[in-house]
């Protein structure tokens, strides 16, 4: 996936954010990463893919697509936290992994470890596992984009309605 616009658009995003709750000179690393988690488990929780106790199906696709795309928002302002926005694109390195269970375990332990070195190879390699899991969910860089540039709006709209 190309990143240049997007890590634009969210840089564009969090500089407004920050500015009109004046957080212009906090840290929010860690907050971005709580954030980060907790959108990965509402992305889980739509798929339902650890729901074994449960036969009710997966969200529709469109929900799953905005809910995966609220994991891209944070994951690219983290990127910009730690100055990595020149990242021009993201390549999903196609593991072995064809298990959706087993990919979210593994994106939580990117977040995790790239929390704790706030490195570029870890940055990359979350990005990545992130990647992945869309195709395991069967999503296309083309629809990720759309999406992403969709609810980056409607992420504007929400802060000038007082969310």
């Amino acid at each position: 996936m190309n990143t240049t616009t997007i890590f634009k658009m969210q840089k564009a995003l969090d500089s407004h954010i920050e500015s009109q709750h004046g957080l212009e000179n906090e840290d929010l690393f860690d907050r971005k990463v709580l954030a980060l988690l907790v959108e990965i488990g509402e992305l889980a929780n739509e798929t339902r893919c650890f729901k074994f106790w449960s036969v009710k199906p997966s969200s529709e696709r469109d929900v799953i697509l905005e809910e995966f795309v609220d994991g891209v928002h944070f994951i690219l302002s983290l990127g910009i936290e730690c100055g990595f926005e020149d990242i021009e694109s993201i390549t999903p390195n196609r593991t072995a992994e064809t298990d959706i269970s087993n990919q979210f375990l593994s994106i939580y332990e990117s977040v995790q470890k790239f929390r704790n070195s706030r490195s570029e190879d870890d940055y990359v390699h979350l990005f990545e596992s992130y990647m992945e899991l869309a195709l395991l969910l069967g999503m296309k860089d083309d629809q990720i984009e759309q999406a992403y540039i969709k609810k980056n709006e409607v992420n504007y709209d929400r802060q000038r309605k007082g969310y």
